[in-house]
């Protein structure tokens, strides 16, 4: 299956978190989009990582993506060597997207920042030829993505680009509400994060909202890249 979007999360919930709103945009106009998470999260103090895969699978279906997959790399502990940075090709060479978005360059998370330089390199790679790579004894094709974007995380970052996600925060926020063991629970039993205080998500509302000002729209979502973005006509621009 061909994609237009494959978005690379270091952990369930990190694209949701960051990038669902632009997902289920693309999703309604009739983009192909999926999701590779790269580890299961098992390092996360609330939740098991079956209960996590359960939530992402929800996640997904309501953001309507085509696919979601999990790597099972060691939470916490992954690199970005050989070994991880094929597992990341074979699918991109799998999904053959146009578009890769992916984990922050800087955050909190130490993992965000690794899983980003992974994907990016990864993304390069794909498209040498005289790397192989095979799924079910099938050799791939090389395969480079147009562009790739990093979205923003918990560290405020300058964006390059804003996508206008007005309309589409409801989803949104129905996709992060799916992992409920990770966000604020009233009826959790479990300790309190960093993440699940309600102030984390009330935050994060008020970034989408600046974001949205800075444009002149209600809601936007931020990216960064180490490419050039350009447009073919002036009118796109909002």
């Amino acid at each position: 299956m061909k994609l237009d979007i494959l978005a690379f999360g270091a952990h369930p919930d990190d694209v949701e978190l960051s990038c669902a709103g632009t997902l289920i945009k693309h999703v309604d106009s009739g983009y192909a989009c999926g999701i590779v998470d790269l580890t299961r999260g098992e390092l996360g103090t609330r939740g098991t990582p079956a209960q996590r895969d359960q939530e992402a699978s929800n996640a997904g279906g309501i953001m309507g993506i085509k696919i979601r997959e999990n790597l099972n790399m060691r939470d916490g502990f992954f690199t970005n060597d050989e070994v991880h940075q094929l597992q990341v090709i074979r699918m991109i060479r799998k999904y053959k997207p146009e578009i890769i978005l992916c984990n922050a360059i800087e955050d909190r998370h130490p993992d965000h920042a690794r899983a980003a330089e992974l994907v990016a390199t990864a993304s390069f790679l794909s498209g040498l030829v005289k790397i192989e790579t095979f799924i079910d004894d099938t050799a791939q094709e090389a395969w480079r993505p147009r562009k790739v974007l990093h979205y923003i995380q918990d560290k405020e970052l300058k964006p390059d680009i804003l996508i206008d996600i007005t309309g589409y925060m409801d989803r949104k926020w129905d996709a992060i509400r799916a992992f409920r063991t990770q966000f604020h629970n009233p009826e959790s039993g479990e300790p309190e994060t960093y993440i699940s205080k309600p102030e984390f998500l009330e935050a994060l509302r008020g970034r989408h909202l600046m974001y949205g000002k800075y444009i002149g729209v209600t809601h936007a979502e931020g990216f960064t890249t180490s490419q050039y973005l350009g447009v073919r006509h002036f009118n796109e621009l909002l």
